[in-house]
């Protein structure tokens, strides 16, 4: 091995690998990786030159390791998340576990090849010869200081070229690229995390709703028809708006949230708003109808707050407060979570048992039977009660057992993501319905106002083979895109109370406690909320965090996502048909909204007390 041969050998290692995270996560692969990735590589090679007086091969492996391990986290954390994982990724390591059947099927062969060279460097050490001489040999020279000096200022200048101006960019996604995903991940460890400071009394509701557009209503529609009944919130688990009503081959995928759609009240235009924290999020942004925060899971960040909430309103009305879930209550931090919510109780995996355990926790099946008879016992104890249930067997990747699979599918939907979805939720379906049949049976249904909402997408754009985009499209008559991804529906039913609707108002998840509220007859005074009453508003700005850039928002027609801003963003309409550059119709001002609406909901929560432990 000669005196340069291992920065030359190591520089083409690594940049072939950038060359295929950048395939991945940018959809091609141009100079860019040249001017971006090339520049941090030789920043690392050349301090390795200049400060390693020993063993300067071994560190070259460390770093060829350690470079190797972050491309694969960002190519597997994108497949996943559509996001470009960052050091913030690191909070949820110890939920990789919990999901590792999410983690393999999202793993193609060709990002095994990330770590071949890992692999036979290491055996070739392992064996006595000329390798083990040479190794020994390179460990020990200390060439061309002077080179590589100068290489080292000229990759950093080209580095600080390819960051500083970037900065301002709105899309994360955007600054990756054109920082380089090495750069992007170094300047993420010193970006500044918290939000631009606002004074705590222009965090207002007044001025929430200036920003949202909307006017509280002087006799508000339904307000108070189900005060003094039970509410029930149901959370689904991955699942988005197109099941309902979908049929294949005549059979329906979810007759049972089909007969809820066709008999109560139904939102199809209702949208997802979480985050790293998933299921998790949705929780915590349904319960303060607060958003999530820029970096990291609700869980993590906000659960040392005192959090106005959902539970916490209604326990002062005079509710038994409770929240269900098969799983363990450590993972996501949910026994947090909860205290901070107020919830009196939660029933975790020490309540269900592992009785028919599917992925993590006990079926959905068991989840219902055991709550519908908890319920049961609430009423019987002649107490009101807040529930909420949060289902899960149909979780990522939708490989429930054979014996669950009850839907029979065409020749085409055999082996496919999309195929094992549907054959999950009509799973989840079913067992929803036996729940909802239980509750008409012991008398709960006729006493409550139960709402259902998925937590959020299953079918990631970015995680679709082509097999998957052509059934998605064969199911929605055009292209499955982001729209589509996000939609998730909201149902509302209570005997007495509901009729058949369907209200085409835009939504989201940070809607649902001021429409509970409202409904309830429970007052908001005082209490800040940053989503509004669906029932009483039919125009909405939405902002979107996480799986989408920062600074994309919904209105009553498009999403729209920004590039580095404002100008160079693009817009897909709600009825889906593709999109385009420009603003579809979004103004400058519904974008500025959107973004204060963030800035007004981190600062708020950052300013509350400490929950007291």
């Amino acid at each position: 091995m000669t005196r340069t041969g291992p920065f030359v050998f190591f520089t083409i290692l690594l940049f072939a690998k950038s060359c295929l995270a950048w395939l991945v996560v940018f959809g091609d692969v141009s100079w860019m990786p040249l001017a971006t990735e090339l520049p941090f590589i030789w920043l690392v090679f050349c301090l390795i030159e200049l400060f390693a007086a020993r063993r300067k091969l071994l560190y070259y492996a460390l770093a060829n390791l350690l470079l190797t391990l972050l491309f694969f986290s960002v190519i597997m954390y994108y497949k996943y998340y559509g996001v470009i994982a960052t050091y913030h990724a690191l909070q949820q390591v110890n939920q990789v576990t919990a999901v590792s059947n999410s983690v393999f099927s999202l793993m193609d062969p060709q990002y095994l090849f990330l770590f071949l060279d890992v692999i036979v460097l290491l055996a070739l050490l392992l064996r006595k010869g000329r390798f083990s001489a040479a190794w020994r040999y390179v460990s020990l020279r200390r060439e061309r200081r002077g080179i590589a000096a100068m290489l080292l200022i000229v990759s950093f200048a080209l580095c600080l070229i390819n960051i500083l101006p970037n900065r301002a960019s709105m899309s994360e996604r955007k600054q990756a690229a054109e920082m380089g995903i090495l750069s992007y991940e170094a300047y993420s460890l010193f970006a500044r995390s918290e939000p631009e400071p606002v004074a705590p009394q222009d965090i207002t509701q007044a001025s929430v709703d200036e920003l949202k557009g909307i006017r509280a209503p002087e006799q508000p529609l339904l307000a108070g028809a189900a005060a003094g009944k039970n509410i029930i919130v149901i959370q689904l688990e991955s699942f988005q708006n197109f099941l309902i009503g979908l049929k294949i081959d005549g059979q329906e995928v979810t007759p049972n949230m089909n007969r809820l759609a066709a008999e109560h009240f139904y939102f199809p235009r209702f949208y997802q708003q979480v985050g790293q924290g998933n299921t998790s999020d949705a929780e915590f942004v349904v319960n303060t109808s607060l958003y999530i925060p820029p970096k990291g899971a609700a869980t993590m960040s906000y659960v040392d707050k005192a959090l106005p909430s959902l539970p916490k309103l209604l326990r002062a009305e005079g509710y038994r407060t409770a929240t269900f879930h098969t799983n363990v209550v450590e993972f996501w931090n949910r026994g947090e979570l909860y205290e901070a919510l107020g919830f009196e109780r939660y029933y975790d995996k020490s309540f269900f048992g592992t009785e028919d355990e599917v992925f993590f926790g006990a079926s959905d099946e068991v989840l219902y039977a055991k709550t519908a008879a908890e319920l049961a016992s609430f009423r019987a104890g002649g107490e009101r009660f807040y529930a909420q249930v949060v289902s899960m067997t149909a979780h990522h990747p939708f490989t429930i057992p054979q014996e669950k699979q009850r839907l029979q599918l065409p020749e085409r939907y055999e082996g496919t993501f999309v195929g094992d979805y549907i054959r999950a939720q009509h799973y989840a379906d079913e067992a929803l319905g036996a729940f909802i049949d239980e509750l008409k049976r012991s008398g709960v249904w006729d006493d409550s106002l139960v709402v259902l909402y998925g937590d959020h997408l299953g079918l990631p754009v970015y995680s679709l083979d082509r097999d998957d985009k052509e059934l998605l499209a064969e199911i929605y008559g055009h292209k499955y895109g982001y729209p589509e991804m996000i939609n998730v529906p909201l149902l509302i039913a209570s005997p007495g109370v509901t009729y058949p609707a369907r209200f085409e108002q835009v939504g989201g998840q940070v809607d649902v406690l001021p429409t509970i509220a409202n409904l309830a007859g429970v007052p908001l005074d005082g209490q800040l909320h940053f989503g509004h009453d669906l029932l009483n508003q039919t125009t909405n700005v939405l902002p979107q965090r996480y799986y989408l850039p920062s600074g994309s928002l919904l209105d009553e027609d498009t999403l729209f996502i920004p590039g580095s801003g404002y100008e160079d963003g693009e817009y897909y309409p709600l009825t889906g048909g593709g999109g385009g550059t420009g603003n579809g119709g979004v103004s400058q001002t519904q974008y500025e909204a959107a973004l204060r609406l963030l800035q007004l909901a981190d600062n708020y929560v950052l300013q509350l007390p400490d929950r007291e432990s």
